[in-house]
């Protein structure tokens, strides 16, 4: 017969879940964690971003969700015990895990240091570990895993609104990097002014790009251009302002997870010019193929990174003082916060202060 969460193994361990798919809300949940093996890294949890795909997992939009879910993939925190065979970081040390958690380091993607696109990559919640347990996110006051998730937080860099970039950050510096385009003299357009949107501004220009935000709301024009530091601001509803910029993009970045119209975009690509998507919309998108053909244009996906480059991210975002804007709510206003994420109603990024809130919340 199968244990109770709270008894599969040794170390207690409280934070929040969804019990199903029917009610969206979240609430305290008592469950374990593994005993630090000799290559893990145990830390209490101070701050986990919210994610968009947190909100789709609890309300299984895509259809693979595991009960109970604890959420959250963008988890810091203070290291409290490592592994007899840890060398990356020392107790009270500031460190953070992302999206994953597990792979099975022998494939090609593993042994290029992409275990993000490994077939049998190990989700840091909602996902089957190793040992045949449910693996739990960031909501929860204490995580572990192993050292070759663990990503170092340099000194500089807060963790509060450091914590979403473990996510959002990679999701959107991935890609720059590997296409080639976060580089000077390129121009970059960015699709959608919301959690990934904004860090996707600040990386593309911290890169050398010059950057234009594509967005269906004018009234975002102000934020991008004097807070954010775009170059410039295209509204795409308005059909003037999208046929003067056909043909003048290197690549654009779409961050939308709604489903949108994608032939627009692909008329701003100059020929050779790439549309990423790393926004994941529910239903599938619409794409003809004319478009592409004239001009040999490419349409993309890309997810996260793995572990070394995430580092890479985190310590340029030091170097460059990026992180994102964020709004700390304690952990008692989660489900209040989840309800507005799910209207946009969010000025990027909500992070919950677990470190100094979570236990006023236990039963």
């Amino acid at each position: 017969m199968a244990k109770a969460p709270e008894q599969e193994h040794p170390v207690k361990a409280f934070g929040w879940a969804a019990r199903d798919s029917t009610s969206g809300h979240l609430s305290p949940f008592n469950f374990s964690r593994r005993a630090t093996g000799d290559e893990d890294v145990r830390f209490k949890v101070l701050f986990c971003g919210i994610c968009h795909s947190d909100l789709h997992s609890i309300k299984n939009d895509w259809g693979f969700s595991i009960y109970p879910i604890v959420p959250g993939h963008e988890i810091v925190g203070e290291v409290t015990e490592v592994g007899s065979k840890v060398k990356k970081v020392k107790v009270g040390e500031k460190v953070g895990v992302g999206v994953m958690v597990g792979a099975c380091h022998s494939c090609e993607n593993c042994n290029n240091h992409l275990e993000n696109y490994c077939p049998k990559i190990i989700l840091t919640y909602g996902a089957i570990y190793h040992d045949g347990t449910i693996t739990y996110g960031g909501y929860s006051d204490t995580m572990v895993a192993s050292e070759r998730y663990i990503v170092r937080f340099p000194e500089n860099m807060p963790l509060d609104a450091g914590a979403p970039l473990l996510c959002a950050g990679i999701t959107v510096y991935s890609p720059l990097k590997y296409f080639g385009l976060g580089e000077p003299g390129k121009h970059v357009g960015i699709v959608g002014l919301g959690g990934l949107g904004h860090v996707g501004v600040k990386f593309a220009k911290a890169l050398g790009a010059k950057v234009t935000v594509i967005s269906t709301s004018p009234s975002k024009k102000d934020e991008a251009l004097n807070h954010l530091g775009a170059d410039e601001f295209l509204v795409s509803r308005d059909q003037d302002q999208i046929q003067a910029a056909m043909g003048t993009f290197d690549g654009i970045i779409d961050t939308v997870s709604a489903v949108h119209p994608i032939v627009p975009l692909i008329g701003l690509l100059k020929s050779h010019g790439k549309l990423i998507l790393v926004g994941a919309p529910e239903k599938p998108l619409e794409l003809p193929v004319f478009p592409l053909i004239m001009g040999r244009k490419i349409v993309a996906g890309s997810g996260i990174g793995g572990t070394k480059e995430t580092q890479e991210m985190i310590d340029f975002a030091a170097k460059h003082n990026i992180t994102a804007e964020i709004e700390l709510i304690s952990m008692d206003y989660l489900n209040t916060a989840l309800d507005r994420l799910a209207n946009n109603d969010v000025r990027y990024r909500f992070v919950i202060d677990v470190g100094n809130t979570l236990a006023a919340t236990k039963p």
